[in-house]
């Protein structure tokens, strides 16, 4: 029951009513018995300080943060994690005791967190190659160069983008070639390519061979054409969702001290999406 002491969460982005953020979140708030809710805000590009205000003046419980507001949010709180100082970007805004606003990016840590549930895989001492360089590719790889990677390749027909991304991993980063997807131990699509109806690739298949796992962050489909080519192939493969159930529950447990419950949250988005 919704009352005048619920505490309200929220996302914001544009577009926003797809997102599965609320599925997420309230399965969770209702499985931890939390008085919370989590709701959706259309919020146009330009007006994300003014959500920030928002925040502060409507003292919600929490804030998520998408397309297109996640650099400019940064400019609007008051401190900012590590991540967030690498990345110039955030996810996640957490409204402090004293008032203040901390910008958090979870999305690194829910990447690790997601492989750890797939594919019991740390990146300590791996090889991993990235394939894109906008902001998950950037995410993905500052998280495996802080976990630990031996190396992080980043992989982008854009050079100039793909050697401000491999920066983020400082010395274990470096621009590659699509061929050096064959000597990775985890391959990671932080594209688009795939998503929706696309039948693309974001590499061809036949760089990939047994003893790797590969990563789609797509999430929607659940099985992209990359990703049925290296199950075909025998190669273990993973989509994005196990990603994105791990950034909100790094985000449940920012805004209310409690653990996530996981799994409640899994169940939720595949009941969502069946």
């Amino acid at each position: 029951m919704i009352s005048g002491h619920t505490n309200v969460a929220a996302v914001i982005g544009d577009p926003v009513r797809h997102s599965l953020s609320p599925t997420l979140h309230n399965a969770a708030f209702a499985a931890s018995g939390l008085d919370w809710v989590y709701v959706a805000f259309p919020v146009p590009a330009g007006d994300a300080v003014a959500a920030v205000a928002a925040l502060r003046t409507l003292r919600l419980g929490g804030m998520s943060v998408t397309m297109p507001h996640k650099s400019a949010v940064v400019a609007a709180v008051d401190e900012c994690s590590t991540a967030v100082e690498a990345l110039g970007a955030a996810n996640c805004l957490v409204p402090l005791a004293d008032g203040r606003i901390r910008a958090e990016n979870t999305d690194g840590e829910g990447f690790l967190a997601g492989l750890r549930t797939d594919a019991d895989l740390d990146v300590a001492g791996r090889h991993v190659a990235v394939l894109g360089a906008g902001g998950a590719a950037r995410d993905v790889v500052q998280a495996c160069a802080a976990a630990g990677a031996a190396g992080v390749t980043v992989v982008n027909r854009s050079a100039d983008r793909a050697v401000a991304a491999a920066g983020l991993a400082g010395a274990v980063g470096r621009v590659g070639e699509p061929s050096d997807v064959a000597t990775a131990d985890l391959v990671v699509n932080a594209t688009s390519v795939g998503m929706g109806a696309d039948p693309s690739m974001p590499c061809d298949p036949a760089l990939l061979h047994g003893g790797q796992v590969i990563v789609d962050l797509i999430y929607e489909p659940r099985e992209t054409p990359w990703l049925a080519a290296a199950r075909a192939a025998g190669i273990e493969a993973h989509n994005g969702l196990s990603m994105l159930i791990g950034q909100a529950a790094v985000a449940f447990r920012l805004w209310t001290g409690v653990e996530a419950p996981v799994q409640a949250m899994r169940e939720a988005a595949e009941n969502k999406s069946a």
